[in-house]
């Protein structure tokens, strides 16, 4: 389940699933800053209709929103895209093309030692930080320290941001988006 965190200005009013981001939206109501919504695993940021009645946005966002597969897994069906010869083989695997192409990705994401999870945080990290803090001082230096992996430039560049925006871009930089639950 995807976790998000809600902004108005530069304060973090609060964070979790979708039925709560929802709920402390309604319950900012209008504000001279616009609330910003933020997807914590992608950094892109979202929006959430909050109009119509409790029960309208309960059904719209409540926690029951599954689709097909088998959910308590969270399996999601997509299409893929192979010659002939790669479903051949696929056919001919333990547990058939689905399990097999499963196995094959699990040993990919254990081999190339995080580096595509370290990619995904500094991008999730990098689109946070850019729709808050894209005009504040020092931003495009502490942007070449984040993809740098250089944790004290980055740091020593952003120590006079506001303390949430800088938690919540260092937590999902450093892959802990539920470190931030405090």
């Amino acid at each position: 389940m995807s976790e998000f965190v809600l902004f108005i200005g530069s304060a973090r009013v609060a964070q979790g699933a979708r039925p709560d981001i929802v709920r402390a939206l309604r319950q900012a109501g209008d504000r001279p800053e616009p609330p910003l919504v933020f997807d914590l695993e992608t950094g892109a940021q979202v929006d959430f209709d909050i109009t119509g009645s409790d029960a309208d946005i309960a059904a719209r966002y409540g926690e029951g929103e599954r689709g097909r597969g088998r959910p308590k897994l969270g399996v999601i069906a997509r299409e893929v895209t192979l010659l002939p010869r790669h479903w051949d083989w696929l056919n001919t695997q333990r547990g058939g093309a689905s399990a097999a192409l499963r196995r094959l990705v699990d040993a990919a994401r254990r081999d190339d030692g995080g580096a595509t999870e370290a990619a995904s945080a500094r991008a999730a990290a990098y689109r946070l930080l850019s729709a808050i803090a894209g005009d504040w001082p020092h931003f495009e230096a502490a942007a070449r320290a984040l993809f740098a992996d250089d944790f004290a430039t980055f740091e020593a560049l952003t120590a006079g941001w506001p303390g949430d925006v800088v938690a919540v871009a260092l937590a999902r930089w450093r892959g802990a988006a539920g470190a931030l639950s405090a």
